[in-house]
């Protein structure tokens, strides 16, 4: 670095530009009268005193009197702690651009996209560490691993998480000690695929494989987008792979979080006048107000059910509109799924508590 660069950079750490010359030609001539220090750079002999003044209290030099007022520069040891603290200052703020730049503040109702790859998945465990209902994974071996210990975290607070582990040939599924107490079930899809977090209904944080061309992700806070990530999920990452894990027994009580599943394993028990107890926790569609209700479903009815059953049922027949009769002892119920409207309730959660024949 020659002197102009050198006076430049002591500028900027707050120096004037006399002030600056003036230590710069110091440097060079050790100790030095302040006529000297004046001859040496472009400071003018009126001003050279007070420069040297200043420059003392900065704790850049010492002047003594010699038959005239003579200067030389302290141990940099000052100086130098200033710089680097400086330095460290800008760091800190360009490391704070570039953090802010990758990830802007999420609005209420916000797409967004990343650069890094890294923020997806940052983003991603801070929503799984508050999901409070249900989270749908896409992931590759080692993006389970990168989220372990928040799915970990959300499975014993009672969330009720599908995770799908998405293999490539050379990929090996991880083994199922420990997938046990990260989710609710997991499948396997033998396909790479992209990261994929759904949160709640409400958060999608989506970014390409990693053979991907270009890096980015895709940060979504809106439950309309969300739901069409819903269905990437089902389709693409969940219903045709083989199940890796379950927690589902005969003996437990069976939860749904997805509407249309349960309809799945609701209308067979139906067709054969089972009575079927349920528990459903969900929203009034009118109030937005959480509700939990507890009876009978008598019916269920979608728009795809006049195709002609199967069993199972596909899901592209449950595409549209799905809905269940809940009866009560305070009434009866129409029960809808993810972003009911007609209906009075937008289920969240269907336990089917007893099932029985008469």
């Amino acid at each position: 670095m020659d002197d102009s660069e050198l006076t430049d950079v002591l500028e900027d750490a707050g120096l004037s530009p006399y002030q600056a010359e003036a230590y710069v030609a110091l440097l060079g001539l050790g100790t030095a009268s302040a006529t000297d220090i004046a001859d040496s750079c472009d400071v003018p002999d009126p001003r050279i005193y007070d420069v040297l003044r200043d420059l003392e209290t900065k704790g850049y030099i010492e002047t003594f009197q010699q038959d005239s007022l003579t200067a030389r520069a302290r141990n940099p040891d000052v100086v130098l702690e200033d710089l680097r603290s400086r330095s460290s200052k800008y760091l800190d703020a360009a490391e704070t651009i570039e953090e802010r730049w990758n990830q802007p503040e999420i609005s209420d109702h916000e797409v967004s996209i990343v650069k890094r790859f890294e923020t997806v998945v940052s983003r991603a465990r801070e929503l799984i560490e508050t999901a409070e209902n249900q989270i749908q994974v896409g992931v590759d071996p080692e993006q389970f691993y990168a989220v372990r210990e928040e799915l970990i975290a959300a499975h014993d607070r009672g969330v009720n998480i599908k995770l799908s582990i998405c293999t490539g040939p050379d990929d090996e599924v991880p083994p199922l000690s420990d997938i046990e107490g990260t989710c609710t079930e997991a499948r396997n899809r033998k396909i790479p695929a992209p990261f994929f977090v759904l949160v709640d209904r409400t958060w999608t944080c989506f970014a390409p494989h990693h053979d991907s061309v270009n890096e980015y992700g895709v940060l979504v806070k809106d439950r309309t987008h969300t739901y069409v990530f819903h269905w990437f999920f089902l389709t693409c990452l969940w219903e045709i792979w083989d199940t890796l894990y379950t927690e589902r027994t005969p003996e437990t009580p069976t939860t749904y979080v997805d509407l249309r599943h349960a309809v799945r394993d609701i209308e067979p028990l139906l067709n054969e006048e089972a009575i079927i107890e349920a528990v459903i926790v969900g929203y009034d569609t009118e109030t937005k107000e959480s509700v939990e209700l507890t009876g009978r479903v008598t019916d269920i009815d979608y728009t795809g059910s006049s195709i002609g059953r199967k069993d199972p049922v596909p899901l592209a027949q449950l595409a549209g509109r799905i809905s269940a009769t809940l009866v009560t002892d305070d009434g009866t119920y129409e029960v809808g799924g993810w972003g009911a409207v007609i209906e009075e309730i937008e289920a969240t959660e269907i336990t089917i508590t007893n099932v029985q024949y008469e």
